[in-house]
């Protein structure tokens, strides 16, 4: 037994909002690596997929390898990563600013790292904390994120309104002290042992259960249906609801983030049947694409948008509370299955919406129809219609899902 799980928990939700750092900071930053180094938005654009990719692979590692590694030293370990990654990615560009963007590669993929390690690890030693309400435990650990997002993105747009974009290295420095701390908490916790496959071909059998199978298709839906809006909402709103840019951003990152963390928080003090929450999210999610695509009221696709944080709020961190019931004693590879499948969603779903809004916009046949709207505009409201199939597939993967399990439980 434990003696104090409380120190574990603590340092599990300070992982998590490094995290939240180490997602936010980069497109923060984007105008002003631009305007101070010369970079190309295609390359701070890569910046982002570096982030995506580099999880992924982590995802990857542990979902065939866990069984080789000594996961409470890795745990202990993550917060020192971050710290290295966002130390590179401040101290080394102003040092050396004609080879400011390889430092920045640089870090992100040491960041990087870590945060797909935290992806990985942090859901199954929440879930292996003694608890007397698990779901309450992870939904708030996952709330920690979304409210880390919205802290990191108001705090930082203040501090850089302040003291001006040159000095946004000491930017990164300030949000190193998150890090620090999960590291300071992670040597007074006590870590769980967390089971694992014990070899590769183990891990190769769990894609033979059907749960997990559609436990993983619907997680990756669920990243599908978060991250296009998460990093969308902004640009949809001023090029295609012709909003301010400056609301724009408030809207499109800040509030979605509140919405997220407000969701998960009122899941983890009042929510139960996550299987309901996670149909109704996904049914919701659906609904507010579509308002947004459609309405020719700026207002209310606004509020589409926003809304849409508050219904995807659960899908990820829900479909890990189902699994964990449907999947007893879950091994780290099973966590690190559905982490790969959420960033595959991640990544995939928001170049779609781009690729289609591209596409759309440069065809004739959207000048031709686009009547009081850009072709630019007809772009991204097609893109969005599109992005709605995937919430909508989501309400048909809980359904399948719910089935099956009673099926196997019968």
């Amino acid at each position: 037994m434990m003696q104090n799980p409380s120190v574990t928990k603590l340092a599990c939700y300070m992982s998590n909002a490094s995290m939240a750092a180490v997602a936010s900071i980069s497109p923060l930053l984007f105008i002003t690596f631009h305007d101070l180094y010369g970079i190309s938005f295609t390359l701070l654009g890569l910046l982002v997929m570096i982030n995506f990719c580099t999880q992924l692979c982590v995802d990857l590692l542990f979902s065939f390898c866990a069984h080789r590694f000594h996961i409470a030293k890795i745990v202990r370990s993550m917060p020192l990563l971050t710290m290295l990654g966002l130390s590179i990615y401040g101290a080394l560009p102003p040092l050396f600013p004609e080879r400011a963007y390889l430092f920045l590669v640089m870090g992100t993929v040491i960041f990087s790292a870590a945060a797909g390690l935290s992806e990985v690890l942090i859901s199954p030693v929440i879930a292996a904390l003694p608890s007397d309400n698990p779901e309450r435990d992870m939904s708030r650990a996952h709330s920690i994120y979304a409210w880390g997002v919205a802290a990191v993105v108001l705090l930082s747009t203040l501090y850089l309104h302040l003291f001006g974009r040159e000095s946004w290295y000491i930017l990164v420095f300030i949000w190193i002290s998150i890090p620090l701390t999960a590291f300071i908490l992670f040597l007074c916790a006590q870590i769980p042992e967390l089971p694992t496959q014990k070899s590769s071909a183990g891990t190769a059998k769990l894609f033979k259960n059907p749960v997990l199978i559609l436990c993983i298709l619907c997680i990756f839906l669920g990243g599908a249906s978060e991250n296009t809006m998460t990093q969308w909402c902004s640009s949809y709103l001023e090029s295609a609801l012709s909003i301010p840019k400056l609301w724009g951003d408030i809207f499109g990152v800040a509030v979605f983030a509140v919405m997220l963390g407000l969701g998960r928080t009122l899941y983890g003090k009042f929510g139960k049947n996550i299987a309901r929450f996670l149909f109704l999210g996904f049914a919701g999610a659906f609904f507010c694409y579509i308002t947004a695509a459609i309405s020719p009221v700026p207002a209310i696709g606004l509020l589409a948008c926003i809304f849409t944080g508050f219904c995807v709020s659960m899908l990820w961190p829900g479909t890990l509370i189902y699994t964990a019931q449907a999947v007893p004693n879950a091994s780290v590879a099973v966590y690190a299955l559905l982490a790969a499948g959420g960033d595959l969603g991640g990544s995939i779903a928001p170049q779609l919406l781009g690729s289609i809004t591209d596409a759309v916009s440069q065809s004739g046949w959207a000048a031709a129809f686009a009547g009081n709207l850009s072709p630019e505009q007809v772009g991204f409201k097609t893109g969005m219609l599109i992005a709605a199939l995937f919430p909508l597939a989501g309400t048909a993967v809980v359904l399948v899902l719910k089935r099956t399990i009673r099926k196997r439980q019968a």
